[in-house]
Parts: structure tokens; C-alpha cells; sequence
């Protein structure tokens, strides 16, 4: 492995470390520059990177860029994007992807309350029915991989086709996040801490 240096694999969030240790210094100037990128707005290179992009060549770290890019063109609200992608997160238990997307809702000043309420929806007053369509969708697609047509149906009540469409979009790549970061045993970098300091910056990596 000339010319890139492997550490020793991080002990994630349930003490075990990642299958394959991370590459501290990176081959080839992009992914150096991607690695200052990210240790300047969080004050580290976050562990997918030195883990799982770091390994492939650069156009599978960029697809990460893509998805982020993508999210920009979704006419669903930025707070219900960031509690469906929560929601698969948590579902699928990717603590690295719960803890990131909390740093962002923390930067974009989202109501924290409510996040912490995600697990209890569909009881918590803080969800309109409009949003318990969502997450019920969300839920039973992520949990089920097939949806009741009673369940579509009202979420058709409150959606309109390109919006069902949005959401169906984030369900799957927020899939491709969770599995990269589940099969590489990647836990949490614990960047949700950063935002509640008020450091970093808030552009997506």
C-alpha cells in the first residue's frame, strides 16, 4: 500500500473497531484535498472517507457529493428531508449517519425537540399529520421493503406525486449511506458534539 499510511482501526460506538482500518494519508492530491476539507469544518476527516472512499477510486467518493447535490433540487421541505433520512437512519442503526444528520439540523437551527420526539411520532404533537403519513411510509418501506396500498393511499392524501417520488429518493440513498457505513462497521464520529459547540461549518462534505 506505497504511498498511503493504514492506522489503526477507530472503536466505534459499541466498542468494536471498523473491519478495516482508515488510511490517514490518502493517495492522490483530490482525496488530500477532500481530507482538509473535512478536517477543517468538523476538526477531523470523518471515518467513511479514510475507511471506505480513501479505497475506491475518486468517482465513488464523489457520488457521496452527488446525493448531497441532489437533495438541493427536492421541493419537500429541508426538515422533513433531514427527519425521513433520520428516520431510515435510525431504523437501519447507523449511528454514524444519526449523528451526522443531527449536526446538520443542528447547524440549520432545526427544532431539536422535535428530532428528539423522531422515535414517538406518531404520538408527539409536534408532527402534523401530514408528516406521520411520511414517516409511516418511510417506516414501513424501510422496515418491510414493500408498502401497504392502505399506507400509500394516505400518503397520497397529503403528497403529490413528485413529493412521494422525493421521498421514495431519500429512503434509497439514504440505504446507500447506512450500508456503507453498517458493512464497514463504521460507528459514530461523534460531529453532533461540534454543533452543539457552535463550530464547524454548515456546508454538507
Amino acid at each position: 500500500m506505497q504511498g498511503q499510511i493504514v492506522g489503526t482501526a477507530p472503536i466505534g460506538s459499541e466498542g468494536q473497531s471498523t473491519f478495516l482500518p482508515p488510511i490517514e494519508r490518502p493517495r492522490g492530491l483530490m482525496m488530500k484535498l477532500v481530507y482538509a476539507m473535512t478536517r477543517r469544518q468538523f476538526g477531523k476527516v470523518l471515518t467513511p472517507l479514510k475507511v471506505f472512499a480513501a479505497r475506491m477510486p475518486l468517482a465513488f467518493g464523489q457520488f457521496y457529493g452527488k446525493v448531497s447535490a441532489l437533495d438541493k433540487k427536492l421541493h419537500l421541505p429541508v426538515e422533513t428531508v433531514m427527519l425521513i433520512r433520520e428516520q431510515v437512519a435510525s431504523i437501519n442503526v447507523c449511528a454514524f449517519c444519526i449523528d451526522l444528520g443531527r449536526y446538520f439540523t443542528i447547524k440549520a437551527s432545526m427544532n431539536q425537540a422535535k428530532f428528539d420526539a423522531l422515535w414517538q411520532y406518531s404520538e408527539s404533537p409536534l408532527f402534523s399529520a401530514a408528516e406521520r403519513a411520511a414517516l409511516d411510509y418511510v417506516t414501513e418501506l424501510t422496515l418491510n421493503k414493500k408498502v401497504n396500498s392502505s399506507t400509500f393511499t394516505r400518503v397520497s392524501s397529503y403528497y403529490s406525486e413528485r413529493a412521494i417520488c422525493e421521498i421514495v429518493w431519500l429512503v434509497a440513498s439514504e440505504h446507500f449511506y447506512n450500508m456503507t457505513n453498517i458493512g464497514l462497521n463504521i460507528h459514530s464520529d461523534m460531529v453532533c458534539e461540534i454543533g452543539k459547540n457552535g463550530t464547524g461549518h454548515s456546508e454538507h462534505p
